[in-house]
């Protein structure tokens, strides 16, 4: 990166920090970096010192997130050393991605080699797409490049996103057309998971993987296996990518509504609001066919995938916050267990954390 824009960019960083330090002072339970505008989705790059938080909304697009100094900044700006777009990988493309429309949801991050890693993301902002980015570690800061993008088939929203080391993307869709939340909070069908490889056209839909609310996606270091959350029943399944028509497992969440699912500090973690939530007047409702948007504050949990056991253990949780909301996510570094959120404007930590055993 060229020392202008390294100068300009830790400027920003601090800028951000500075500014938002009075409005995101911590409460008791948890720490604060303002700024994020609705964080859905977290990962870490390797070190844990850098963070990259999504934006659920029209322009929030990416964050880069300096975690020992607490500060973020927008991370793709759509300047031209930015773009490195590989046409033949994915000709469907129609072009770069605009950053002023850049509504990023879930992330999904593989290594591809020291220093450089591929990041996969939802994107919802002027097309329905997976957005492909390079990372090089290496930069101080990590400097992002835009590769290209996989077009969702028509109709479908995308919600999380993972891949193999083959190359093989996964991507989960929360209601096909003609469905609502409704439904899958009442337990009926209404999403799946898509799969796009190498050389392929465009996305196929998995059989069999069709679920109330296919939503947090992760793939399995055995490279044969993925877990995909089902949010209308509280639960992870477990797929055999070489056979998809039945799950090989399904695990329920204890009281907490699991959302995202990613690999942190060795550990497979879930995250989301708590299920039964006394100050909301406990499960979340219907009424007159609509879903409750849940924006009432309620507690949030994360939670461990004990996989011998085949059971969800808690290894976080909290009561309802008044400036944090809508836990969707959640990611270990260091001593830390941050938080990220689809309704708030800012991440969390939780400082000197130790899971619960």
């Amino acid at each position: 990166m060229r020392p202008r824009r390294l100068l300009a960019l830790l400027a920003a960083l601090t800028w951000a920090s500075a500014a938002q330090a009075q409005a995101c002072a911590p409460d008791p339970a948890l720490d604060y970096v303002c700024g994020a505008v609705k964080p859905e989705d977290l990962v870490a790059l390797p070190g844990a010192r850098w963070l990259v938080a999504s934006g659920f909304a029209e322009g929030a697009g990416l964050k880069l997130v300096d975690r020992p100094a607490r500060r973020l900044a927008r991370w793709y700006t759509g300047a031209p050393d930015q773009l490195d777009w590989d046409r033949a990988t994915y000709p469907d493309c129609p072009g770069p991605l605009d950053p002023r429309l850049f509504n990023a949801r879930g992330l999904g991050l593989r290594r591809l080699g020291q220093d450089r890693e591929r990041l996969l993301v939802v994107n919802h902002g002027g097309r329905q797409s997976i957005e492909v980015f390079d990372i090089d570690g290496a930069a101080n800061p990590p400097a992002l490049r835009w590769h290209g993008c996989l077009p969702m088939p028509d109709g479908q929203v995308g919600n999380a996103v993972a891949s193999f080391a083959d190359g093989t993307v996964l991507v989960t869709v929360l209601t096909r057309p003609g469905t609502s939340i409704a439904d899958f909070v009442e337990g009926r069908i209404t999403g799946a998971v898509w799969q796009w490889k190498p050389g392929d056209s465009g996305f196929a839909l998995l059989p069999g993987t069709e679920l109330p609310g296919n939503n947090g996606l992760e793939v399995d270091p055995d490279q044969q296996h993925f877990y995909v959350i089902a949010f209308g029943w509280h639960a992870l399944l477990v797929f055999d990518r070489r056979d998809t028509r039945a799950p090989v497992a399904r695990i329920d969440a204890r009281d907490f509504m699991p959302d995202n699912v990613h690999w942190s500090g060795g550990r497979l973690l879930l995250a989301g609001m708590r299920l039964d939530e006394p100050a909301c007047g406990g499960l979340r409702k219907i009424v007159d066919g609509i879903a409750d948007p849940m924006l009432c504050h309620r507690g949030w949990i994360v939670g461990e995938l004990d996989r011998a056991g085949r059971r969800i253990v808690m290894v976080a949780s909290g009561a309802p916050q008044p400036q944090f909301n809508g836990l969707s996510a959640a990611l270990i570094a260091g001593d830390e267990l941050w938080l990220g959120s689809f309704q708030s404007d800012r991440l969390a930590i939780v400082r000197n954390w130790k899971p619960r055993q």
